[in-house]
């Protein structure tokens, strides 16, 4: 085995990240969301050089749903989110379709407490084995303390 240690923060190091083809979602789905803050639109959480993210328009739970034109395979999921203002332990499930209307299958429940002065930014990156995806969904439950909360994204990539 061999290993090296990156340090990040060094002048001009950047850590590598793995092979990331990510795919350029925009041109090969549909994306439903069950609400939408007109100045962070769901569209720019696919956009790799902006940060701007997506944040719901309302509090409470919220869906995110990928509807492929044609089904893909993925080998990789990740999701990055951003929350500075406000203390709030999040829950989000990822769920798959092979087909549009079919029985849907939890790939992970994940669970994040956001901390302002403290934990503000979570990413997780998923190594996944999906062949014949038609539909992925994010459901975020924004703050299971209060039952409240607005839910954000800031990137969602797959490879």
């Amino acid at each position: 085995m061999r290993k090296k240690i990156l340090d990040s923060n060094a002048a001009g190091v950047q850590v590598p990240e793995r092979g990331n083809d990510w795919l350029d979602l925009r041109q090969i789905a549909n994306i439903e969301a069950s609400s939408e803050d007109p100045l962070f639109p769901i569209e720019s959480v696919f956009q790799e050089h902006e940060n701007i993210g997506w944040r719901a328009d309302q509090e409470g739970e919220q869906l995110l749903r990928l509807i492929f034109d044609e089904p893909i395979r993925l080998h990789r999921i990740q999701l990055e989110f951003v929350e500075k203002e406000h203390r709030r332990t999040q829950e989000f499930t990822i769920r798959w379709s092979s087909a549009n209307g079919g029985k849907l299958q939890e790939i992970v429940r994940q669970q994040w407490t956001f901390s302002p002065g403290g934990s503000t930014r979570e990413v997780e990156d998923y190594d996944v084995s999906l062949d014949g995806v038609a539909i992925l969904e994010l459901f975020i439950r924004p703050d299971l303390n209060a039952g409240r909360g607005r839910a954000t994204l800031l990137k969602w990539r797959l490879a």
